[in-house]
């Protein structure tokens, strides 16, 4: 009889392994189409499925710092990430002020918790950067309460692929940590550096998109 613990394992692996599988089909696909919703969906499904199982894993069978850590941050990233679809130009409400506070309660509460077991597991440079990603990300999303609106009809793309992209190469540096513990701290940070250099790219791709938009506009007023 499988044991709750390798039960609770195998939906973690799982779940994480499609969820990566479809969130690097979304990056390589047309974004902005049907097909690329419907799979942003599934992506967060599964990405839920993961960190419900982190959770439990953290909770009731073995504590990690880094995970503990990690699963806060991706949840938060991938629901925040989430609600940029859907405030668009509106800006944040009051779902993304709860959403920042729970962030918060729980990032504070992890605290104690980090300082007293850093080194358990991983290496505290990866836990101390992976939290601090996480109040940064926090303290962006208490900032824009005071953003001019007009920002965040240009804002919430940026946000979206921001938060989406890096849920996602977060989901893969705690599996390349988990598969290669040797090569920890570099088997952590090589996909953490991916993912930024991803988001840079994706950034520079909607500047110019927004550019060549403005500019046709432009042309056609004249």
């Amino acid at each position: 009889m499988i044991s709750p613990h390798l039960l609770n394992i195998g939906v973690h692996v799982g779940a994480g392994t499609i969820a990566m599988a479809i969130g690097f089909w979304l990056l390589a696909a047309a974004k902005g189409t049907p097909s690329h919703r419907k799979r942003g969906r599934l992506f967060a499904w599964f990405t839920l499925a993961v960190c419900a199982s982190a959770v439990v894993g953290n909770a009731v069978f073995r504590f990690m710092p880094l995970f503990a850590v990690l699963t806060v941050l991706v949840l938060y990233q991938l629901l925040s990430g989430w609600r940029a679809v859907y405030t668009k130009a509106a800006g944040p409400n009051q779902v993304d002020a709860m959403l920042g506070a729970g962030a918060a309660w729980w990032a504070i509460s992890l605290v104690p918790l980090v300082l007293t077991n850093s080194t358990r597991e991983s290496a505290p440079v990866v836990v101390y950067a992976t939290l601090a990603a996480l109040f940064a990300l926090i303290a962006y999303d208490a900032l824009r309460w005071l953003f001019p609106r007009a920002w965040h009809a240009t804002l919430w793309r940026y946000e979206h692929i921001y938060k989406l992209v890096a849920s996602l190469f977060s989901m893969l540096s705690a599996a390349a940590g988990n598969l290669f513990p040797q090569g920890q701290p570099w088997s952590q940070l090589l996909p953490s550096a991916l993912g930024i250099a991803a988001i840079a790219w994706f950034f520079w791709r909607e500047s110019r998109r927004t550019i060549v938009g403005q500019m046709q506009v432009a042309v056609a007023e004249a």
